[in-house]
């Protein structure tokens, strides 16, 4: 809008026309990017991608760490019970040790009675009473790297050698 004055008298006047391009530096002004633009702000941006991308990368691992922590965890009370769970007195999750008498051969054996064992006698609390864990698609044999546990009865401990470093859990 603006102002324009005819024979004294002053009148408003829309103007719907937009404006012309001015000259600024030699240039005409315009809207949008330049193709140079284009490309500065996608080298920037793939600059952000690579410093980002490795922080995700350690984040990533940080959570197969405390994944397989857990399922470790899980193993060794599966293994050798919860001393915690008490009720009347009695231990209430004693684990495959516990009932049996011993740490399995394997760790197939939490989930499957072994030929050599006893089923569970509720008179003397004896036996296999399993299944000790959660055997869903054989996840409890391999850590979140998908490598398999290194179980060593004898020496009482499970290994996840899956990562840059071993996992170990007693039992």
């Amino acid at each position: 809008m603006r102002l324009a004055r005819i024979s004294g008298k002053t009148f408003t006047v829309v103007d719907n026309h937009p404006p012309k391009p001015s000259l600024l530096g030699g240039k005409l002004a315009r809207d949008g990017f330049t193709l140079i633009e284009l490309v500065m702000i996608i080298v920037v941006l793939g600059i952000l991608a690579a410093v980002a991308i490795p922080r995700f990368g350690d984040i990533s691992d940080s959570s197969k760490i405390t994944a397989t922590k857990k399922e470790l965890q899980n193993l060794k009370v599966a293994i050798a019970g919860n001393p915690d769970a008490v009720a009347g007195g009695k231990y209430v999750d004693r684990g495959f040790e516990g009932d049996v008498g011993y740490v399995p051969s394997s760790l197939q054996d939490l989930v499957t009675k072994p030929d050599s064992v006893t089923a569970y006698n509720q008179l003397t609390g004896l036996g296999w009473n399993g299944p000790y864990i959660d055997s869903t698609e054989d996840n409890y044999l391999k850590d979140a790297w998908d490598v398999a546990y290194v179980y060593q009865p004898s020496n009482r401990r499970i290994l996840s050698v899956g990562s840059s470093d071993t996992i170990t859990v007693g039992f």
